[in-house]
């Protein structure tokens, strides 16, 4: 059974809902663009949410799309898609055309209360700042990509880069 999530802005001006089959706050992601529009503490919290139930009431809201991340020399270009709140800058949720089923909230725009997760996965670990000590807590094996959790949706896993379970 999915669970209804509500979010918003700091500044109030885009609130939005969506269904979750993982509303646990499990996935932090390392990446440099996730890390600098929404990770105040070296990385940003996304949550699995059902593109298609998405709903949004909003008077100012912007879509960066496609920004650009190094890879080694190389600079790459993202299929994902962040929407922010034009007012406030608030970072709101990840869409990847990649994915078109899912849609990632990220976990701070959420005003809906969350469960505690039993774990989590760090994902993007290759690319994380070197002041980042990322908290696995025990000892884990390495995952070496997203949990199947994509997979139970219809779509494949992806190719992220280092991750870890904890």
């Amino acid at each position: 059974m999915p669970k209804k999530l509500e979010g918003s802005c700091r500044c109030g001006a885009v609130h939005f809902s969506v269904e979750s089959h993982a509303p646990y706050p499990f996935q932090l992601c390392y990446c440099s663009i996730c890390r600098k529009t929404a990770g105040g503490g070296g990385f940003a919290i996304n949550l699995h949410a059902d593109n298609k139930s998405l709903k949004v009431q909003a008077a100012s809201l912007s879509a960066c799309s496609r920004p650009d991340r190094r890879r080694g020399r190389a600079l790459h270009t993202s299929s994902g898609q962040r929407n922010f709140c034009r007012k406030c800058g608030t970072a709101l949720w990840l869409y990847d055309p990649q994915w078109p089923a899912l849609m990632h909230p990220f976990a701070s725009a959420i005003d809906t209360r969350l469960p505690v997760p039993p774990g989590k996965v760090h994902l993007m670990l290759k690319f994380k700042a070197s002041w980042v000590k990322p908290d696995f807590g025990r000892a884990t094996p390495n995952s070496g990509s997203i949990p199947n959790c994509r997979s139970r949706n219809g779509t494949a896993n992806a190719g992220y880069g280092s991750s870890r379970r904890r």
